[in-house]
């Protein structure tokens, strides 16, 4: 087998650790840190990869570029890379790979007309490391002209689904699918600190274990995960509510979760909290 060159762009939580699986199945896995912060460049050295801050060596060397950034700055980066890619002699595919409307998807699709375009969305958390197990990770579905051709980093590790659609579909059911689970963590959320503001956070979570354990448990599991994270889901949110589209379908629901994200954003910035110390406190309840 010979060896998979790819480039990463935004080597954060997910993209460093789909780095290193594509490491430790022995591709050649390679992303810049110009402008990072010292504990993403950390990040970035243990998961193996190659440093390399320059763009249009990055696109020379790279047989796939990657792009898995926040997805409020996908347009920006794609905007980027596109001449570099367009000028580079390896022709890479660009690989949009982020949590973005369809219309978004298809806008930076035309942006990129000139260049190899497959449109990506990751289902699941970050792949763990020390196993090349495709199954222990995310999905990765692929749409449009050449979805086909990633599947062959399902040979270096990565869980890889072409949907028959174009570009766009791949986009599109990941929102579907963050919709509803990012969803239910906001409505959780929303709803436990109701109770709690009302001194009912015990009965209700008395009523959800009698009637409800498996909704409890999801729960406690996915809100303070969620914590750290909400920063970044207020552009998906938005993101939703944009694929949606009319408020009379529901598009509003999600411009409401990507304020109430950008709130617990803000007071994770206060250590002394008290709306979020309760929703923790509802989940370390045992």
């Amino acid at each position: 087998m010979s060896e998979l060159r790819v480039a990463i762009i935004g080597a954060g939580e997910m993209g460093a650790a789909v780095g290193r699986r594509l490491h430790e199945c022995a591709a050649r896995v390679m992303t810049s840190v110009a402008g990072r912060s010292a504990s993403s460049i950390e990040r970035v050295r243990r998961a193996g990869l190659e440093l390399i801050d320059d763009d249009a060596r990055l696109a020379d060397e790279a047989e796939f570029v990657l792009s898995i950034v926040p997805p409020g700055v996908a347009v920006e980066v794609a905007n980027r890379y596109r001449e570099v890619i367009r000028q580079s002699p390896a022709k890479p595919y660009f690989v949009e790979c982020n949590a973005i409307a369809p219309a978004t998807t298809r806008r930076i699709h035309e942006m990129m007309r000139d260049i190899r375009f497959i449109d990506a969305g990751i289902i699941g958390g970050p792949p763990a490391a020390g196993t090349q197990d495709p199954s222990k990770g995310p999905r990765f579905y692929a749409s449009g002209e050449f979805a086909p051709e990633l599947m062959r980093l399902g040979k270096y590790g990565l869980d890889v689904a072409v949907l028959d659609g174009p570009v766009g579909a791949a986009s599109a059911l990941k929102l579907a699918y963050a919709g509803m689970t990012k969803g239910f963590i906001a409505l959780a959320a929303t709803m436990i600190h109701a109770a709690s503001r009302e001194g009912l956070a015990d009965a209700l979570r008395d009523e959800l274990a009698r009637t409800q354990p498996g909704y409890l448990k999801r729960a406690e599991l996915a809100i303070p995960d969620m914590f750290p994270k909400a920063y970044r889901w207020v552009a998906e949110m938005e993101q939703i509510a944009e694929y949606i589209g009319s408020e009379h379908e529901g598009a509003h629901i999600y411009d409401g979760m990507a304020q109430l994200y950008e709130w617990i954003a803000s007071e994770l910035k206060r250590p002394d909290s008290r709306d979020l110390a309760s929703l923790a406190e509802f989940c370390r309840k045992k």
